[in-house]
């Protein structure tokens, strides 16, 4: 029985890889976030807190568990607020990673013999979006924020690593889960033009949005098939965040009219970023046999969801 431990358990996609691997029988979960477990579903796997920026917590838990994989979803993702706490950034985005590879390397190797395997969850943005074109894992990295910069350097580390590693880059996540701490653009969205409220959508930065579902698959799909490397994993659509808001408006039959279009440069953001960075996904489909919802399907997929909690 394989020991799987997620880090940032809590987040959106931790709460759907929980859920993908609790079922499973060949399978032992061990769940991790800082704070008390924001799960609604508390069964069937073991939770624990824990500090990732903390090396010594990080070796009395893997100690403890000797994991086989780590899924490290754990990060800081607020582009702006990185701009500001340039120390909390590196820690989360860097130093944590830094913490969980060095653990990796000391943990004993499993009973046949092989290492343990780090899954890392990057981002579109370490690229600078000057290509215009969807991206390729091959593509050389050029970050523009100081987010960015620290999911690269965090990259970089595991490349390094002695042990088995794979970085999976993914964009714009969206989905629903318990307790949420954050919002995503398509609840966002939503929720505004719900409301009656105007909101102002940029028409110049173009991704490939990624149903958190999906991503969870991609992640379990590396996971049970011990692919490493670099892996570009998002939903098959690229479209501008102004498509993708109308798109959101169109489903739930919300007034467009709300939608006002802007351009980057007028929202005076802390963090700079790249105009384009949708992904090229052929290594996934072709690996992996990662199969993405369209976007218009994932909608569906969350409208289920979101209809269900109302119930």
């Amino acid at each position: 029985m394989k020991k799987i431990l997620i880090t940032g358990c809590n987040g959106l996609l931790g709460q759907k890889l929980v859920a993908s691997l609790v079922s499973r029988t060949d399978i032992h979960l061990i769940a991790t976030s800082l704070g008390p477990n924001r799960l609604n579903m508390q069964a069937g796997y073991l939770y624990k807190t824990l500090d990732i920026t903390n090396k010594a917590d990080v070796e009395k838990v893997f100690a403890k568990y000797t994991p086989d994989i780590v899924i490290n979803t754990a990060a800081m993702t607020n582009v702006d607020a990185c701009e500001a706490q340039l120390d909390e950034c590196w820690n989360l985005n860097v130093t944590a990673v830094k913490n969980i590879v060095e653990v990796l390397e000391s943990q004993p190797s499993s009973p046949g013999g092989e290492k343990p395997h780090l899954i890392h969850l990057s981002t579109d943005f370490i690229f600078d979006g000057a290509k215009g074109s969807e991206y390729m894992e091959t593509d050389i990295p050029n970050p523009l924020s100081y987010y960015a910069l620290s999911k690269y350097e965090s990259e970089k580390i595991v490349e390094k690593s002695r042990i088995n590693w794979t970085i999976a880059r993914t964009i714009i996540i969206y989905g629903t889960a318990d307790n949420m701490s954050r919002s995503n653009i398509v609840l966002w969205a939503k929720d505004e033009l719900t409301k009656g409220n105007k909101i102002n959508v940029v028409d110049d930065q173009f991704r490939s949005p990624t149903l958190a579902e999906d991503l969870a698959d991609a992640c379990i799909l590396i996971a049970d098939k011990g692919e490493t490397g670099i892996y570009h994993l998002s939903g098959k659509e690229t479209m501008s965040i102004l498509e993708l808001v109308n798109k959101v408006a169109e489903f739930w039959n919300l007034d467009k009219s709300l939608i006002n279009p802007i351009k980057s440069i007028t929202l005076n953001q802390a963090a700079k970023r790249p105009s384009y960075t949708g992904f090229i996904i052929d290594k996934a489909k072709e690996n992996l046999g990662y199969t993405p919802h369209s976007f218009t399907e994932g909608l569906e997929i969350l409208d289920k969801q979101l209809n269900a909690l109302k119930l």
